[in-house]
């Protein structure tokens, strides 16, 4: 009866691929990716589905499986894999990584917000004691972690129904994408809004932006940034139904849906939404652009049924306002997870000593001396970046490349680890899939070099075009907390001789 009931409660093959699509595929991946690229995103995502998500996705399945009892997460399995300096260092730049996450969506959220009243992303327009657009953010945005440090330190038992309502609202978001294109392409019999001239539209981008080589291999770090999450199927391998054969099933069948899908809704976006007209503004930006499409998704979706100019504006201003609830109502649950979880793994992970003794104090099951510590940290980086004088276009053009830069770059660290894994026979691997020792190098070589390879030329894109500040920007974060994790390694290395610990 026992043996039965444990087999009900494995996921089947159709179960596994749901979780893996639903944890990795992301709404605002596409609008943002049309905007940069337009129909010439939609290679880029198939290319990386085949040379990062697929490989990486092995790699953390074999990983999660060997090390399904480690409490530490990354930090175990680089630690085991390769050594505990490595594997701090890769593990606080990933921890970082969701410090400048906070950083990007505590000043972005307010976009959500504006869409959800008004309609329109009317953020540009805000003003506190007389400031700019870009310093009230930042001021909201200060708030914002204040609020929500103090909030997490007392329960969030509310916030995952907000989590649950927002990841629903989302996911009807991508209906209405594809519904939504499918009318007006009826509409409008057939025609598309930006039209597909030869196989150069799926080459070229009309944004005058990324025109040049150097700028469009500088998108491959968003195309991986859209397959982010992958790190959830690590744990899934023992969750699953007969793993040796359906686990890679899953993952193969997974990437190609999700990367079928992220081409099929950039194709859908094309339906309804001519690059200059819509997206050629100066008020549009990379944080604003998902609720500026679907505004004009429900204003054509009026416009090519007949609906008179003032009714197809309110459609579209309804529209906007769903989006903006639904991201709303998702950032908001995500924030207060991101405020604690990633902290708490990083703390449970490090051996004592490690960091200092203070930040690994918990209290009610919450690291709270270190949250304090995150939020001021959080709060100086919002400071700098929103007082140092800057539009706000350039204002989230800096905060996304952060993002995408440090929540990428440990992957590489991950990959990197993947051949020490492999070789340690003391390790018992239960799942393989890389068994040949040709195959664990190259796709442990491909992987790795294909985040570098985006990362490099997103970092030096911005310098060459003369905007130095979003180059710095980029690297200040995972270069300073790099230096930080290297202070603390050796102030435990002396402490272990010295006989303290």
């Amino acid at each position: 009866m026992s043996s039965k009931s444990n087999e009900t409660k494995k996921l089947s093959l159709m179960a596994l691929i749901l979780m893996i699509f639903t944890s990795v595929y992301g709404f605002n991946n596409m609008p943002r990716s049309f905007y940069l690229m337009g129909y010439g995103s939609i290679p880029f995502y198939i290319i990386s589905a085949i040379i990062f998500f697929i490989p990486f996705a092995f790699m953390i399945a074999e990983y999660g499986a060997a090390f399904k009892s480690e409490k530490g997460g990354i930090f175990s399995w680089m630690e085991k894999s390769v050594g505990i300096r490595y594997a701090f260092i890769a593990t606080f730049m990933w921890y970082t990584s969701q410090i400048i996450w906070m950083l990007n969506v505590s000043s972005g959220i307010w976009i959500p917000f504006s869409n959800a009243i008004y309609g329109k992303d009317k953020t540009n327009t805000w003003s506190l004691f007389g400031l700019d657009s870009v310093k009230t953010l930042g001021i909201l945005a200060i708030i914002l972690i204040i609020v929500i440090t103090f909030v997490s330190t007392k329960g969030l038992d509310k916030i995952k129904k907000i989590t649950s309502i927002g990841g629903t609202a989302v996911a009807l978001l991508n209906i209405l994408l594809f519904v939504g294109a499918i009318l007006v392409l009826i509409g409008n019999h057939g025609e598309l809004a930006q039209p597909i001239e030869s196989m150069r539209s799926f080459i070229d981008s009309p944004n005058p932006s990324y025109l040049t080589p150097i700028s469009m291999l500088s998108f491959l770090v968003y195309a991986i940034f859209a397959y982010g999450g992958i790190e959830v199927v690590g744990g899934l391998v023992d969750e699953t139904e007969n793993p040796e054969k359906n686990f890679p099933k899953g993952i193969a069948v997974s990437a190609i849906i999700i990367a079928i899908g992220y081409a099929i809704g950039l194709f859908c976006i094309g339906v309804f939404t001519n690059w200059d007209a819509t997206l050629s503004g100066e008020t549009v930006n990379k944080a604003n652009v998902s609720y500026v499409i679907m505004n004009n998704l429900g204003y054509q979706i009026g416009a090519a049924f007949g609906a008179s100019e003032a009714v197809a504006i309110q459609m579209g201003n309804w529209v906007a306002r769903f989006v903006g609830l639904s991201l709303l109502l998702c950032l908001t649950g995500a924030f207060f997870t991101m405020s604690y979880a990633p902290l708490k793994q990083l703390i449970e992970g490090c051996p004592e000593g490690l960091l200092p003794k203070k930040i690994c104090e918990f209290k009610d099951g919450m690291p709270i001396n270190a949250m304090i510590v995150q939020a001021v940290i959080v709060i100086i980086m919002i400071a700098c970046v929103s007082f140092g004088g800057s539009k706000m276009n350039k204002f989230f053009d800096i905060l996304v490349a952060m993002t995408n830069v440090s929540m990428t770059i440990p992957y590489m660290f991950l990959s990197g680890a993947f051949i020490a894994f492999k070789r340690k026979k003391e390790i018992d691997k239960p799942f393989s899939i890389f068994n040949k020792n040709g195959l664990i190098v190259f796709f442990t070589v491909i992987v790795t070099f294909t985040v570098g390879f985006a990362n490099f030329f997103s970092i030096i894109e911005p310098a060459i075009n003369g905007d130095w500040v979003t180059t710095i920007a980029s690297v200040a974060g995972p270069i300073v907390f790099t230096l930080i994790a290297l202070i603390l390694h050796s102030r435990y290395e002396r402490n272990k001789k010295l006989g303290k610990l």
